[in-house]
């Protein structure tokens, strides 16, 4: 449950600004939409540094070594920064070409890069929040995340909400309202992560890079699967503004629902890393199954209440009547994903938690490619929104195949500390 709460953090932080941003008008919208995509996409990508420490985390402390466990920790930090800041720079240097390269055009493409740019300078420390996280779920504490994640959407709500709505500012101030909450959680992370392990706190380049290799199979499933979305996001933008602000939200809602439903999978890592590593495998075996079913459960209950509140749920992002039909019907899709959405999340995070990663990105690869072909010829064909949601959950159903595979063959269950 408290990890529930901690995953929702960073799209929270979007679907805050999606839904003050969203009546400033339809341009802002739309170029929320192509900058939170790229933002996204680098939260995706940099996941493995959340994900990644969890895994190792758990497996040492469960085979009893706490001062590497400890020393993990402290490099992932390092690395988060110095990947928060050099991509930040990147990203920023290259806004208009990427936002350009995504169908971005005229206020929607001036409103995105607006954005993108203050938005630019809270990724060290959200790449650190994620490192930080990672490391107090590994040692099974998710209280600590939680309350982190609470206060930090507090304060980004209040504090947007003063600036836009209240002050009369534009969307930088949105943007500018959630880098100043992610600095102050990020900077808590540190102290508390350096408060437990206390030792070895100078960067060691060796094992930042060693942490760096051991991340790469979970850096290509994730490029696979944001490269996925963008490609969703391109094809609505080519729909129109109106197609693409509605695909916006209906992928915020997704992603929160995703997320929140990632809390089992959350559980999966740490649970399985740790069992695993102390070398009690039929466990580690009886619980995956257990967080499955779980994992499937939430998501009839969060894909029934999505579909009986679609449209206000649309509603609280735009005053336009067009646009929250448009909303309430991709909101459908949304809700009859979920259950198939919780298989898959479930199945992922005990296969990250088993260390299975290189399984884990060629699987995405290839089921990325049979998505893309797929975005490709929705594109071509000039087809609507619909079909364009029927090829991601075509997507995703493929997924649950690749990880359900995975997981009865029973490949994955690799007991003791190397991950």
């Amino acid at each position: 449950m408290p990890a529930f709460g901690t995953l929702l953090a960073e799209p929270l932080y979007v679907l805050a600004d999606t839904a003050i941003v969203g009546h400033l008008g339809t341009a802002e919208l739309a170029g929320l939409a192509l900058a939170s995509t790229l933002l996204l996409a680098v939260h995706g990508i940099c996941i493995f540094l959340a994900y990644g420490t969890t895994s190792a985390v758990s497996r040492l402390l469960g085979a009893g070594d706490e001062r590497r466990a400890m020393g993990v920790a402290v490099q992932s930090l390092w690395l988060a920064a110095a990947l928060g800041t050099a991509v930040g720079v990147g990203l920023a240097a290259g806004a208009t070409p990427l936002l350009r390269g995504l169908g971005g055009s005229g206020d929607a493409l001036e409103a995105g890069r607006t954005y993108l740019r203050f938005a630019c300078l809270g990724l060290p420390f959200l790449l650190m929040s994620l490192a930080g996280g990672g490391t107090f779920h590994g040692r099974q504490n998710a209280r600590v995340p939680l309350t982190l994640a609470v206060a930090g959407n507090v304060a980004n709500l209040g504090l947007e909400l003063l600036l836009v709505p209240g002050l009369g500012y534009g969307i930088g101030a949105s943007a500018l309202a959630t880098t100043v909450v992610q600095a102050g959680v990020g900077v808590a992370y540190t102290r508390l992560v350096i408060g437990w392990a206390g030792v070895g706190l100078r960067p060691v380049p060796a094992e930042m890079g060693a942490l760096l290799r051991a991340g790469r199979p979970l850096v290509l499933r994730t490029l696979s699967l944001r490269a996925a979305f963008t490609l969703a996001t391109a094809a609505a933008a080519r729909v129109g503004v109106q197609a693409v602000a509605a695909h916006q939200v209906a992928i915020q809602v997704w992603s929160t629902l995703g997320l929140a439903l990632d809390a089992v999978a959350i559980a999966g890592q740490s649970l399985t890393g740790r069992w695993l590593g102390s070398g009690a495998a039929e466990q580690a075996r009886a619980a995956a199954r257990r967080m499955v079913e779980l994992d499937v459960a939430l998501g009839v209950v969060a894909g029934g209440l999505t579909l009986v509140f679609r449209r206000p749920i649309a509603g609280l992002f735009t005053d336009d009547p067009v646009l929250i039909g448009l909303i309430a019907y991709l909101l459908v899709w949304v809700a009859l994903a979920e259950p198939l959405n919780g298989f898959v999340f479930a199945l992922d995070g005990i296969l990250i938690g088993a260390g299975d990663l290189a399984y884990l990105g060629q699987a995405m690869t290839v089921v990325s490619i049979a998505f893309l072909a797929m975005g490709a010829a929705v594109i071509a064909a000039g087809a609507g929104l619909g079909w364009l949601w029927t090829a991601l959950t075509a997507f995703m159903a493929l997924r649950g195949v690749a990880v359900w595979w995975r997981w009865r063959s029973g490949r994955w269950l690799v007991t003791g500390a190397g991950v």
